[in-house]
């Protein structure tokens, strides 16, 4: 079945031989090794010794997978409930007929529903198991990280409405959720979009079956196991990265008004914070960085770090991912000089 609607059969690509775990235990030799010729080589670079650089870079991932773990679980909750107790077309009566009017209330649906980007993704892709395109879980999902009540309230507490920073973030992330919905709306072959392991899943969803709890008990077990390795994985990572770029190389260009924008952006991808809670991470930087800047941050941030790209890759390609950051990453830019210029 496909995974944009329950009854339509499609072709499935050929099925990719299981990824080895060698590939985990590479990424992790690699990434000690990396921390040991930086300290072996680039001995300056750091103040902290490499003892003290590894175990802030645990910490750091741990921090991350704590605060991220129950919105994944409240995400693969709200999934459940989409999947099993909803009916079947009650989404679809709900949103308008036309495709961009579609869009349009998806990208405003995270107003209703308080969870950060990790759990987001599982509840996108209950959305799409229960027949949304890809382009309209997309919109959702790029637009519910920051058009969220948690976030908007957050915000306002950190900045209030000072130089147009809380509006912008707001504006600019419901227009790229649009843009990026469009984009793929036209794509001439959605399916080719999402991961052949996720089309599997959407397949095995639609002819499960059993009573409610039965179904609802095997969902969650499905979904953890989908999403909790990429979770992990994600976290490592930007533990990893957050100790093996030194923060004073960012903070020594944030004076430049568009060398700040980069640099900003390039933290909001690395430290991987949680939506909810960016904006006061982004406050301690308001005195050195031009507020385009603090936009660019909290745009890219919620949509396009480490582990948030790390969930989406459960379910999307990396070519789709590919084309999703650059997306992301030029309109913050942009709206990042346009708040700098105009505001």
């Amino acid at each position: 079945m496909s995974a944009q609607t329950a009854t339509r059969p499609h072709t499935h690509r050929p099925t990719r031989a299981p990824r080895s775990p060698w590939i985990g235990v590479g990424l992790g030799a690699a990434i000690v090794a990396a921390l040991f010729l930086v300290d072996r080589f680039l001995p300056s670079l750091f103040t902290a010794s490499l003892p003290s650089r590894a175990q802030d870079g645990l910490t750091l991932a741990l921090s991350v997978l704590i605060e991220a773990l129950p919105f994944v679980i409240l995400g693969v909750l709200l999934s459940i409930v989409v999947q099993v107790w909803l009916p079947a077309d009650v989404i679809h009566r709900w949103l308008p007929k036309r495709a961009w009017a579609r869009r349009a209330v998806l990208s405003l649906l995270g107003m209703l529903i308080p969870v950060c980007e990790c759990g987001n993704v599982p509840f996108a892709r209950g959305l799409m198991m229960r027949g949304l395109a890809p382009a309209e879980a997309l919109t959702f999902l790029i637009a519910a990280p920051i058009v969220n009540p948690i976030v908007i309230l957050t915000t306002h507490a950190a900045f209030g409405f000072d130089d147009g920073i809380l509006v912008a973030r707001l504006i600019g992330g419901y227009l790229i959720a649009n843009l990026i919905g469009w984009i793929y709306s036209r794509h001439p072959s959605p399916d080719s979009l999402l991961t052949q392991r996720f089309i599997d899943t959407c397949d095995r969803v639609t002819h499960e079956h059993g009573t409610p709890v039965r179904r609802s008990l095997t969902q969650f077990l499905v979904e953890l196991r989908a999403v909790m390795p990429a979770l992990v994985i994600g976290s490592a990572l930007a533990g990893a990265v957050q100790v093996l770029v030194p923060r004073d190389v960012l903070l020594a260009i944030g004076s430049n008004p568009v060398l700040s924008i980069l640099a900003m952006m390039a933290l909001a991808m690395t430290v991987a914070i949680c939506s909810n809670v960016d904006a006061f991470f982004a406050l301690s930087f308001a005195s050195t960085f031009s507020s385009g800047a603090l936009v660019a941050f909290l745009l890219v941030g919620p949509l396009v770090d480490v582990k948030m790209l790390a969930l989406m890759r459960t379910t999307f390609t990396t070519r789709t991912l590919a084309g999703i950051v650059g997306v992301v990453v030029f309109a913050a830019f942009a709206i990042g000089i346009g708040v700098n210029v105009f505001v």
